[in-house]
């Protein structure tokens, strides 16, 4: 199976990286100066799980592409999503199947209307990671995951090809027959995650310390909640106690990468995590105060950073 990894950062590189380690056929898709890193240094690994150190891992560069793949995984940040559509277009053939990794759902109907909702899988992965300007990638805790799967539910032949793919990889790969709900369920955790703890730029630990702070982070929870029930894809008790428990936990250095990104001064996925989320709810009439606070707290940061950069 002939895979294109589109970028080599904290997810695509730790992703893509740990499938060619494993002895899987891939190529990244990257600009200049990421190839000339990767190129000099390798791609570099750091992880709990086990190091990486992989001598110049085969990159291509947009205008490059030639040939098809088999897989096309999206790693990209969904402020780079269109000039990603771009880039990757020339690789895309009758059979290509493009697995996504990005948050939300925004991306998922962008991509079936460039290339046919037939190309398009659902997925999501679960991993604290970071790539600094040395260019390593740093695998940050425990967990590792990626999810896939037909949006449908059924089963078919090129998902269980990707499974086969991913079998011996350094993660955790699952075929999934509910992913579409799969990513839902991440998309209200992760709105709340990344709504709260930049609002208050804190961790959850220091949030539910603080008064007030765990009724505001369980509050913005059920906001989140209702407006994946308002559009079919209700949180189950499962999943909704899991996050209740992640995001109140005394002590928790848990926080967004958003966060990391907005204390860094830069881009943020304020559109994609937090304001789609608000307008599909807003669109079916529900009153989401803290979502909207997250929302315009994020924009006008934006607005800020735009002023200064």
């Amino acid at each position: 199976m002939k895979i294109l990894v589109v970028g080599a950062g904290a997810i695509g590189g730790y992703f893509g990286g740990r499938l060619l380690e494993s002895g899987q056929d891939v190529t990244f898709l990257v600009r200049k100066a990421r190839a000339q890193m990767l190129a000099r240094d390798g791609l570099q690994i750091r992880s709990p799980a086990g190091d990486a150190s992989l001598a110049s891992p085969p990159t291509v560069q947009a205008g490059a592409l030639r040939d098809s793949f088999d897989l096309i995984i999206l790693s990209c940040k969904a402020y780079h999503l269109q000039q990603a559509l771009e880039d990757m277009a020339p690789a895309v053939g009758a059979q290509t199947v493009i697995l996504p990794l990005l948050n939300g759902m925004q991306h998922l109907e962008r991509l079936d209307a460039r290339f046919g909702a037939e190309r398009v899988l659902g997925g999501l992965c679960v991993i604290p990671a970071t790539v600094g300007a040395d260019g390593i990638v740093r695998h940050l805790g425990a967990s590792a995951g990626l999810s896939f799967g037909e949006r449908d539910g059924s089963s078919s032949l090129r998902v269980e090809r990707i499974a086969q793919a991913m079998a011996n990889a350094r993660f955790d790969s699952r075929l999934s027959t509910t992913i579409v709900q799969d990513m839902w369920n991440k998309w209200v955790f992760l709105a709340t995650l990344a709504g709260s703890t930049c609002l208050m730029r804190a961790p959850v630990g220091n949030i539910v310390e603080a008064p007030g702070g765990e009724q505001a982070i369980l509050d913005l929870l059920e906001e989140c909640r209702r407006v994946a029930e308002a559009n079919g894809y209700a949180p189950g008790d499962a999943a909704m106690q899991r996050s209740r428990t992640m995001l109140t936990e005394a002590g928790s250095t848990l926080s967004a990468s958003m966060l990391r990104d907005l204390e860094q001064g830069s881009a943020v996925e304020a559109d994609h995590v937090i304001g789609d989320l608000l307008a599909r709810g807003e669109t079916v009439g529900l009153a989401l105060p803290m979502l909207c606070l997250a929302y315009t707290h994020l924009k006008a940061y934006e607005a800020r950073r735009g002023r200064l950069t």
